[in-house]
């Protein structure tokens, strides 16, 4: 049997975009693997404590970051919710990945986290894509890449959402359709990814 570790960081919980995403992959995937584990994490509503000089001093020792990289190391796969706020990642995600990743453990070649897929859902307000005006200040993708794949050896995955303000701001009306195009999409893929995972898991 597979386990899926399932983290939503969104604010919202109701009409959020990344959450309304993750739950059809989640869908997806007990669809095809139901005898399957999915182990979840609601940050925002229970939000961990921010790293501090008891924590990083006691490393794997410290019960929780011990808790937290054990059901990350137990997960055969690695589903996030990752909506852009104010550019980059919520704070309750970064304090996630700051509590998890331990130096010494699961951080460096030897990771055994290494080649574990992560399935990040990306979605933000606006469009921040190669060729827009803020491409460059996109912070999600860039970021979530580079700690996944380089500290811990995770093969990474993104569905990305975008303009989902656009129903709710005036000044974005002309931009419904693309919006709408973007989340049929995303909602597309992670049926797609959710159930061809679980099924590459389960084999």
């Amino acid at each position: 049997m597979a386990t899926l570790l399932h983290l939503d960081s969104a604010v919202f919980p109701q009409g959020s975009a990344s959450r309304e995403i993750t739950a059809a992959f989640v869908q997806a995937w007990q669809g095809q693997h139901p005898e399957g584990t999915v182990v979840y994490r609601d940050l925002a509503a229970t939000p961990l404590p921010h790293l501090d000089f008891a924590a990083v001093s006691a490393g794997i020792e410290d019960s929780l970051r011990a808790e937290l990289a054990s059901e990350l190391e137990a997960a055969d796969a690695v589903l996030i919710g990752a909506p852009m706020y104010n550019f980059t990642i919520p704070s309750t995600l970064k304090a996630w990945l700051d509590q998890v990743i331990v130096v010494g453990h699961n951080a460096g070649p030897e990771s055994p986290v290494a080649g574990t897929p992560v399935t990040v859902v990306a979605s933000r307000g606006g469009s921040y894509a190669p060729g827009t005006p803020r491409e460059d200040y996109e912070f999600v993708q860039s970021y979530l890449e580079k700690v996944l794949t380089g500290m811990l050896g995770a093969e990474v995955d993104f569905i990305v959402p975008e303009l989902t303000l656009a129903r709710s701001r005036p000044e974005m009306a002309e931009l419904i359709p693309l919006a709408d195009a973007s989340r049929t999409k995303a909602l597309d893929d992670a049926a797609q990814k959710g159930k061809a995972l679980a099924a590459r898991l389960a084999a």
